[in-house]
């Protein structure tokens, strides 16, 4: 699936959505750049620079499949 990013004017919008929402699920999904979204994506850049600047801190599967457990410990009762 190709992601494409577009403006659009208040008076196209409406249009535009109206022509897409013909389209089912598994051709076309809407993706709402709302506040969340870009803070998650920032987030994300942000963990990439990290990694690719070799600053970013790893754990193994143990440690993981620890902390894991210790959560589900934790949250059980």
């Amino acid at each position: 699936m190709q992601t494409i990013r577009l403006q659009v004017n208040n008076s196209a919008y409406k249009h535009l959505m109206q022509f897409l929402s013909k389209f089912n699920k598994e051709e076309l999904q809407i993706i709402n750049e709302d506040q969340e979204f870009l803070s998650v994506q920032n987030y994300l850049q942000n963990e990439l620079v990290s990694i690719e600047q070799g600053n970013a801190e790893f754990i193994s599967l143990n440690q993981l499949d620890a902390e894991l457990e210790d959560t589900i410990q934790k949250y059980e009762g």
